[in-house]
């Protein structure tokens, strides 16, 4: 049997997976079979997701390396091989990105009446109808900034877009010699839309607002010439440092860590293809670049802001069919939420059904007047806030509200601030948390006033209390009010609050302290099961894997003759199908129209299956940095919905998933062999149209969907009339 324990070769880099899933991204862009807009969001996102990459991971990895602090990953790779390696890739990446647009969505966007003009190309109605834009709407805005040994180079934001303008004296271009250019920068103004409208025969005429600037650019000059102007963007270390030991106040101290993060260091330069090479080497000498750093872009810099072609285009074949997610009949014939709870546990799945109940369930907690007390873990939030709404309401009420507001959940922490001084300032406790650790479960408690005692309700969510997002995440949410993991709630609300020590958790998995033992418990339970003869069994759909114990205890798990079927929608450091040792090991992605979020496993085979879902992904920071819920869903019909929805449909999904190689790529998930596909998403959208539920006899969910050798093993017993080994998607 092949020893996995000190084998580097048996993970995958965490980045490199980073962007191998990006590159599924990207390649829904390229799917002609999707409408329009659907392509260029697709486009955006990638866009987007590689600026996060680098504000983060990258500039991560360049402190390690500049640092000398190698914090060696489980393949092995230093700081500085994965910096290489990144860049290869992501040069690469970005180059296919700039392909996607100018060969397959360009051309779709002209023969739709959607044009996208350069400034050389406008028409003279059409520069006469800048040309006034800019007067009226733009040029007040700008502030160009010369760059000379009186003037330094400027600080710029992080992710703004900036002209790079050579200018020379008008007088001076008349003389023989004469001299060198100057160079400014001008800032494009982030307040103003990107795609400044134009007048056109038919259809749709923009040009970007750098586009426009160029054009005027001379107004901006008075007196000299423009020679040349080109676009770059930076990229910032974005991530915040805040020693929290040593803060007094940790809400003021992440503000002004929040002042300062914009002056992080530059990762990454991106710069319009046309730039010169002495351009080039005047901006990465000022903002200390190596050329590895700077990504020449033939073509709009900041892709993200090409979703807005959209909004004038009304046209529903260039966009998804809307979708308004469905509320269970049982919710909406409900008098009071509560009520229904009390009787039987409820679980959503979002964004197939809606949000609201969770919303309802808080709003009703607030007006309630039996309600003594809500609690609340509030990691994202959405701006306008029903949930915030709600929770100010309760306290105004005259309730007992308590809130663990998380300020250091990356990229909003700006958004939870101002929510948690709203909230303080309306009478409610607000808390942020343990030190050293980020609050990441999503978990309400809402105290009631029954008859001569009290009872619990809970939420608990695979999700962020974050109506925006449900509608595109999706998600699973559970309301139970069963007494032990009432009862465990309660005291993880009193050890995040108060002085509280780390108690017996009777039905939840916490992490930092019990998540991890208890995953590696169930596989570990599975493979003794499969060790002696016993039917096993494992499942899991979770965003990312990575964590080096719990992969290796995976890896022990096939050995033994478990199957394991794998849902991961980002990161995976496993390597599935290694002979030996994997084999029976299955991953898949799935990238569709909705963001795949939620966490959901199974352990065990037919009666014997155990379901959870949980806010915790398997990796190291969310077994050892973070505070994760792990919960277990114990009512029968709700078991069977996660095993039917959750999980078996992403495991039989041939259209939109891809399945991961031994050597780390992806390849289209094969169709049956009777040719029927199935892609997850549409199918749950059909059902929760139909509000239906996926019968657990369907045939297409008995088939087995896992490993070559388990695949193997179901082709054996399909002749066989006792054929009753349930497949991922059933319950038993």
């Amino acid at each position: 049997m092949f020893d996995a324990s000190n084998d580097r070769h048996l993970f995958i880099n965490r980045e490199l997976s980073w962007l191998a899933f990006n590159e599924r991204v990207l390649a829904e862009a390229r799917n002609a079979s999707l409408p329009l807009h659907e392509r260029i969001k697709f486009l955006a996102i990638t866009s987007g997701n590689l600026d996060e990459f680098f504000m983060v991971r990258v500039a991560g990895l360049k402190q390690q390396s500049q640092g000398g602090v190698a914090e060696l990953p489980a393949d092995g790779m230093l700081p500085a091989e994965q910096l290489a390696a990144i860049a290869e890739l992501v040069h690469r990446m970005v180059g296919e990105q700039y392909e996607v647009w100018k060969r397959d969505l360009l051309p779709v966007l002209a023969a739709n009446g959607i044009h996208l003009l350069s400034r050389d190309a406008l028409s003279a109605e059409q520069r006469q109808a800048a040309k006034a834009y800019f007067q009226s709407s733009v040029f007040p805005a700008l502030t160009p900034l010369a760059i000379d040994p009186g003037h330094p180079f400027p600080h710029l934001r992080n992710k703004s877009l900036n002209l790079a303008v050579e200018v020379r004296r008008a007088e001076k271009r008349r003389k023989k010699d004469a001299g060198e250019s100057s160079l400014a920068v001008v800032q494009v103004p982030a307040v103003l839309p990107r795609l400044v409208p134009l007048p056109m025969v038919s259809g749709l005429a923009y040009l970007l607002l750098e586009e426009l600037i160029v054009l005027q650019a001379g107004d901006l000059f008075p007196g000299h010439t423009v020679e040349r102007a080109t676009t770059f963007r930076l990229t910032r270390n974005w991530d915040l440092d805040v020693d929290e030991e040593e803060s007094l106040d940790l809400l003021e101290s992440i503000q002004a860590e929040l002042r300062r993060r914009d002056r992080g260091a530059v990762v990454r330069l991106e710069l319009d293809a046309s730039a010169s090479p002495a351009l080039e080497g005047q901006l990465t000498q000022a903002l200390k670049l190596t050329p590895a750093d700077v990504y020449r872009l033939p073509g709009p810099l900041q892709l993200q802001d090409l979703s807005a072609l959209s909004e004038g285009d009304a046209r529903p074949e260039n966009r998804v069919e809307p979708f308004v997610p469905a509320t269970p009949a049982m919710i909406t014939s409900a008098d009071s939420i509560m009520q229904l709870i009390g009787q039987k546990d409820l679980l959503l799945h979002h964004p197939y059904e809606s949000f609201d109940p969770v919303v309802r369930f808080l709003e009703e907690a607030a007006e309630d007047p039996n309600v003594l007390a809500i609690k609340q873990t509030l990691y994202r939030t959405s701006g306008d806030s029903p949930i915030g709404r709600a929770l100010v309401r309760a306290s105004e009420n005259g309730k007992q509200v308590a809130v663990l507001v998380e300020l250091k959940a990356r990229l909003d922490e700006a958004n939870n601030i101002a929510w948690a001084r709203r909230m303080e300032e309306n009478g409610v406790h607000v808390v942020y948390g343990l030190i050293g650790l980020k609050t990441h479960c999503k978990v309400t408690l809402v105290v009631r006033r029954e008859g001569n005692g009290i009872r619990r309700y809970v939420h608990l969510g695979t999700g962020n209390y974050n109506p925006a997002t449900a509608r595109v995440y999706t998600d699973v949410s559970l309301f139970t009010a069963r007494g032990e993991i009432a009862e465990d709630a309660t005291a993880l609300f009193n050890l995040l609050t108060g002085y509280s020590t780390q108690p017996n958790w009777k039905r939840l998995a916490v992490a930092p302290v019990s998540l991890q033992s208890r995953v590696l418990e169930l596989i570990d339970r599975e493979t003794q099961k499969a060790r002696r003869g016993e039917p096993s069994r494992i499942l899991g759909k979770l965003n990312a894997l990575a964590d080096p114990t719990v992969i290796r205890a995976l890896y022990a798990a096939s050995q033994a003759g478990v199957p394991i079927d794998l849902v991961v929608r980002g990161i995976c450091c496993l390597r599935p199908g290694v002979p030996g040792v994997s084999e029976r090991i299955r991953v898949v992605s799935v990238v569709d129209r909705f963001l795949e979020h939620s966490r959901a496993f199974a352990f065990g085979a037919g009666a014997q299956t155990d379901v959870f879902l949980s806010s915790a992904d398997w990796m190291a920071r969310n077994f050892h940095r973070r505070v994760e819920v792990m919960f277990p869903v114990e009512d029968p019909a709700l078991k069977a919905r996660v095993l039917d929805e959750v999980l078996g449909m992403a495991l039989r999904d041939n259209v939109k998933a891809r399945q991961l190689q031994p050597d780390g790529s992806y390849v289209p998930v094969p169709l049956e062999l009777d040719g029927q596909s199935l892609r997850s998403q549409t199918a749950l959208l059909e059902q929760a149209r139909r509000g239906g539920v996926i019968a657990p006899t369907d045939p297409s969910l008995m088939r087995h969907v896992a490993s070559p050798v388990e695949k193997e093993k179901a082709e054996k017993a399909e002749s066989s009339p006792s054929r009753l080994t349930p497949g991922p998607g059933t319950a038993a």
